[in-house]
């Protein structure tokens, strides 16, 4: 019988963020991929779990997944990848995927999920929640994503115009996911909306470099991130 492989969410960066499942079935694998965005780069998800893992027992494996937002190409790096995860697991091996934030959430390990279902779909997989960024951010500037009937929403920064226009009239909280090459853009938007004194800048979460800022204005050019978000919520009649 296979083990599973388990994708575990390690959170946004604080290694107390990780939760007790994660740490037991991360110490129990044999193997620990850890991803990359490029060779050059230190994998985030694996400083964060580092305290947890056994480097004397265990294989640890950095995989490159890179982030760009056009994924025209990318199909066989992810393939790469899934090849050589299968390949682990018909060894024999437990194999723990590490992932920021949750798994199920715009989450690196999705794309080598849709390859594994390609080309191994007889090996499981398992998923191990983690504090996302979205809620670490909401928790680190005191803002709440939802009350009573009010409605939430989570998209890329990157959204088409018209419809992140309509999103933000309609709904009550508005999480955008990467802003920094879009910042000026959002910013723009959010001005003309009336949202700007609505609107907090949140980057690198539970990490060292780690900043809030309540108001865009104040949002310096090198404070600008690939870890950032931006959690926009109405005033409305609960008060908060």
């Amino acid at each position: 019988m296979l083990h599973p492989v388990v994708a575990i969410g390690v959170g946004p960066g604080d290694p107390e963020l990780l939760t007790l499942k994660g740490v037991r079935l991360l110490r129990e694998a044999d193997v620990v991929i850890a991803p990359v965005g490029d060779r050059s780069s230190a994998s985030i998800a694996r400083g964060i779990v580092a305290p947890y893992l056994d480097e004397s027992r265990q294989r640890i494996i950095e995989q490159v997944y890179p982030m760009k937002k056009n994924q025209e190409g990318l199909e066989d790096f992810w393939a790469e990848s899934a090849r050589e995860v299968a390949a682990l697991v018909k060894e024999g091996r437990k194999v723990a995927f590490l992932t920021l934030g949750d798994p199920l959430l715009y989450s690196t390990f999705l794309y080598l999920r849709i390859e594994l279902a390609k080309i191994a779909p007889e090996i499981p997989v398992e998923y191990v929640s983690g504090v996302s960024s979205v809620h670490a951010a909401a928790a680190l500037a005191g803002i709440p994503l939802g009350l009573s009937d009010e409605r939430l929403a989570i998209l890329p920064a990157t959204y088409e115009e018209e419809k992140l226009r309509a999103t933000l009239e309609d709904f009550d909280c508005v999480v955008l996911m990467k802003v920094h090459r879009v910042f000026d853009k959002i910013k723009a938007l959010l001005s003309e909306l009336g949202l700007s004194d609505q609107a907090v800048y949140v980057k690198r979460i539970g990490l060292p470099e780690e900043e809030v800022f309540p108001q865009l204005d104040w949002v310096p050019a090198e404070a600008l991130d690939y870890l950032s978000l931006i959690i926009v919520r109405r005033r409305g009649s609960h008060g908060i």
